[in-house]
């Protein structure tokens, strides 16, 4: 089984991508759970968005304290970041940042686990015009762990959301997801 933690501010869409991650998962035939974690906070509150992932039914029914993967949406949780103590040595570190993974392993200090960046940000600002990091982040979130498939990915995207927002919008969401996925920096 893969546990995935997905963090982000409210607003910040990672519980929308934990459960697209996790649809994507359930079609590709495995077993699944996505649920997040807030409080009454308003928007711009930290938000930790679980997945499960597995080929087995899940009969765990509580939260994620020992990740596989942790993926940060927003940078600013940078400092705040302890999870990676709590992952096993071939965890993966997905983070939206502009540093390298180098450099984010040097100022966090972090000596175990696989770090992967990507400026999902600015990819975002690219696609959409705002800062909508999310949808990048999944690209990014499938090239380090290859959890589903890339393809699985962008039909959900177009699944769930064509009629919602329509055929431009998931066309920018799709390029949004491949960007990150070929942009992101391992080390």
């Amino acid at each position: 089984m893969k546990e995935i933690i997905i963090i982000g501010r409210g607003g910040q869409g990672g519980k929308s991508a934990a459960t697209i991650l996790a649809e994507a998962a359930l079609e590709g035939g495995n077993f699944i759970q996505s649920f997040s974690e807030y409080g009454a906070e308003r928007q711009g509150a930290p938000v930790y968005s679980y997945c499960r992932i597995d080929d087995k039914e899940i009969r765990i029914h509580q939260g994620v304290t020992h990740p596989d993967i942790v993926a940060v949406i927003d940078p600013t949780l940078l400092p705040q970041l302890t999870m990676t103590e709590d992952m096993p040595d071939d965890g993966i570190l997905v983070l939206n940042t502009t540093l390298s993974p180098k450099d984010v392993r040097d100022k966090m200090n972090i000596r175990k686990c696989k770090v992967f960046t990507v400026n999902a940000t600015q990819i975002s600002i690219d696609c959409f015009g705002k800062a909508i990091p999310n949808t990048p982040m999944l690209g990014a979130i499938e090239r380090a762990a290859k959890l589903v498939t890339l393809d699985g990915l962008k039909k959900k995207i177009t699944d769930k959301f064509l009629r919602k927002i329509g055929e431009e919008a998931v066309k920018k969401n799709i390029t949004a997801i491949e960007r990150a996925y070929n942009e992101v920096k391992e080390g």
